[in-house]
This record gives structure tokens, sequence and C-alpha cells, in this order.
């Protein structure tokens, strides 16, 4: 590549900063550019939800890199800069102050933002939402002591919110109108492991239930009234109904969207060939699943990077790796890899009543589609080659903690 050349990353969350390590990490002497709209430098999103709400990690902890480094590579990092505009034929971003910048390869990193609700009350003082460092600062304010919660939404982001708030001493209430905490993630199966495990730490689980208003007073939010006509009493007000990905660039710039995001190759290259996406907004062709695939997970924005830059430099690559995320819950940690929206079954090793196991998604065929540890910190391999494999395993086997995982193929 010519040292005249321009790749611009817009996105400066996680993503985008992987993206510039990863062009200067293969020698890239082009011009960077980083245009990010948050005023902060580029940070993890996890321990928002995590570490920073208990109070164990501050943002310093979960910045990706210093100003420094930024300097030192010789990155253009435009942080408080929002992009407002795409033109692929002339290669242009547009940004909100009116200027332009001219790119040869561009990688969208735009991530998502949080979900809103059309329910009376939703813009109250008082109501928050979780995306940002700035959100997670405000929420940490409103849990001070004497303080009670109320969770729209019983997803990854409520559930660990709930956790984090009753290890504070806050009263909690959590409002989902599923049967189950993270149905649509786990199933039935373990979602009620994870319900039961709310409920012991006394979390008050409203479960099929939905909200009709966010009460105020004042201009204030007080509670949640239910469709049921009952009332949820609360200082604080948690929607967390899920992430909006941030397709509107793609979309205005007349980029192929489906599957909720950016239609990318496996090597994430859009439909325009100088135009890449990665993190959130990826609708990514998965080689090994044979599937589109568009996760909202940690690990995309970390990994999917370097697969992009690659394709940007003129390599071959494909980003071929399972999906992966991880929760930490009051004494529960867990770790899932895979891809199982539909499956015949579940499959349970271990002592599931203790929160000690691994849990097992099978597909018609008795091949894993994907598999969870939950309070055990090994074997994620043997389940990674398990899903590879693509091979049929015996399900009493499985089942069996004294059968090695690496032995279960038939």
């Amino acid at each position: 590549m010519s040292a005249s050349t321009t790749f611009v990353i817009v996105g400066g969350g996680l993503a985008g900063a992987k993206a510039a390590e990863a062009l200067r990490d293969k020698s890239f002497d082009g011009k960077i550019v980083l245009v990010g709209e948050e005023q902060h430098l580029p940070y993890e999103r996890p321990p928002l939800s995590k570490e920073f709400l208990a109070g164990k990690k501050t943002l310093a902890d979960f910045t990706v890199n210093a100003h420094e480094w930024f300097r030192d590579h010789d990155v253009d990092l435009r942080i408080g800069t929002r992009a407002v505009g795409l033109d692929p034929s002339a290669h242009t971003v547009g940004l909100a102050d009116g200027t332009s910048l001219g790119y040869d390869k561009l990688l969208l990193a735009t991530g998502s933002r949080s979900r809103r609700v059309p329910i009376p009350g939703a813009d109250a003082d008082g109501v928050h939402y979780l995306r940002t460092v700035d959100d997670a600062s405000a929420l940490d304010s409103a849990l001070a002591a004497g303080a009670s919660l109320a969770v729209v939404g019983a997803g990854w982001i409520g559930m660990e919110v709930a956790a984090g708030a009753r290890q504070r001493g806050v009263d909690v209430t959590v409002v989902e109108s599923a049967a189950l905490p993270l149905l649509a993630s786990l199933g039935a199966e373990n979602g009620t492991v994870f319900a039961d495990l709310h409920r012991a730490h006394g979390v008050d689980l409203r479960l099929g239930s939905a909200v009709a208003e966010i009460t105020t007073a004042g201009g204030a939010a007080t509670g949640l009234r239910l469709g049921d006509g009952s009332q949820v009493s609360a200082t604080a007000v948690l929607v967390a109904v899920g992430a909006q990905p941030n397709i509107e660039l793609a979309q205005q710039a007349g980029l192929a969207i489906g599957d909720g995001g950016v239609l990318v190759d496996a090597g994430l290259r859009s439909s325009d060939p100088d135009i890449y996406a990665v993190g959130d907004i990826a609708a990514a062709q998965h080689p090994l699943l044979g599937t589109r695939i568009r996760t909202e997970h940690w690990a995309n924005a970390l990994n999917q990077p370097a697969v992009a830059v690659s394709g940007m430099l003129g390599e071959s690559a494909v980003y071929d790796a399972l999906p992966y995320f991880f929760t930490d819950q009051y004494d529960l940690g867990m770790e899932y890899v895979g891809h199982a929206p539909h499956y015949a079954r579940v499959v349970f090793r271990g002592n599931v009543t203790g929160r000690e196991y691994t849990s097992f998604w099978l597909g018609d065929d008795d091949r894993v589609l994907a598999g969870m540890n939950v309070n055990i910190w090994e074997g994620l391999d043997d389940i990674k080659a398990l899903i590879r494999s693509q091979a049929p395993v015996d399900p009493d086997r499985l089942a069996d903690p004294q059968a090695p995982l690496g032995e279960l193929s038939v």
C-alpha cells in the first residue's frame, strides 16, 4: 500500500480500536482516521453492566488504548465526531461539522444503541438505558443507598444489572413479557436456571407481564404500571429491551442490508468492495455453519477487525470463529459458544441444581450446535471441537461426566 493511501474507520469502540491496531501490526504505513461519536477513548462495553456498576473497575481499566498509543502509531483519532453521510461513489464520509473525509478503504464499526420503547413515560427523568459509560455512570448514581430499581426486560443487560444492583442492596423488580429470562438466548431449559438464581437472591421477577406505562410524578419516574393494572414502585427504571444496530450510514449509502445488519461475506466485505463492516452491524456469512449470522457480542468486536483489515490490505481471510459470549451474575459465571437459534433438545452434564454444569444444544441429527459451561472453567475447546466436527454424538455419553468430551463422536 502507498503511504498516501487513506483508510477510514467509522466507530470509536473496541472494534474500531482493534482495526487501527491490526493495520499498524500489519505494517500499513498509510493514513488511518478513526471517527468516534463518544467523547471518550475507545473502550470495552461488557464491564458497564458488570464490574463498573459493582465498583470493581473504572473507565481507565477497560479503555483499549491510551491517547499516547494513537499518537505514537500515527492514528488520526477524531473522538466526539459524528459521521452523518457516506458516498461510496465519491469515496467520502461526511461529518457533522460539515467537513468530509476521503478514503481508499472504509471500515464500518458503528455498533448499536439501546432500543427505545414507545410507552408513556419512557423519556422521564430517572429512566435509564445502558449502552455507554455515561449511561453507566448515571445509573450508578441512581443506585445509591435506599434506591429501588425496576428493570424492563430480562435479557443479558437487564439480568446483569439486576444482579449488580441486588449485590449493592438495592430492591429490584424485573418485568419481562416472555415466560422466562434469557429465553431467546438460552431457551427454557437454561432460562429456568437463571430465574431460580435471581429469585434466590431476592429479585422480584414478573414474567409473562407487559409494561403499560412508566409512572411519573413531577416529570420523574416513580415505577411501572403493568398490563394487569398492578404497580411497581421504584426510584429508578432501567429499560433493557435489546439493541438497535447503527446501520443508517450503510442504508443511506445503498449498501446491501439484511438480517438486521449490513450484509457482508465471510471476509466481512460489504456489497461495495471498498467497504467492510464488523461487530454488531455485520450480518456475516459463516463458512462453517453455512448460514448468515449477526450477533451483538464482545468477541466479534474483538476478533473480526483483524479479518476485515486483511481484506482491506488485499489479503485473503475469512472469519470462522464460533459465536461466543459470557456473563457473570452473583456467584454464577458462564461461557457460551456456538449457534443454536433452533434446536431439538438440550443435554445437561454435571450438577444443574448446584449451578456447576455444562449444557449442550443438539440438532435433530444429534450434532452439537452450542455448549455452555456454568461455573466450569475448562473444556471449552472440547466443546468447540464437537461443534466444528459436525458429527453426531451419543446423548447419553454426552451427559456422562466420566465420558471424555473428545471421544463422543459416533
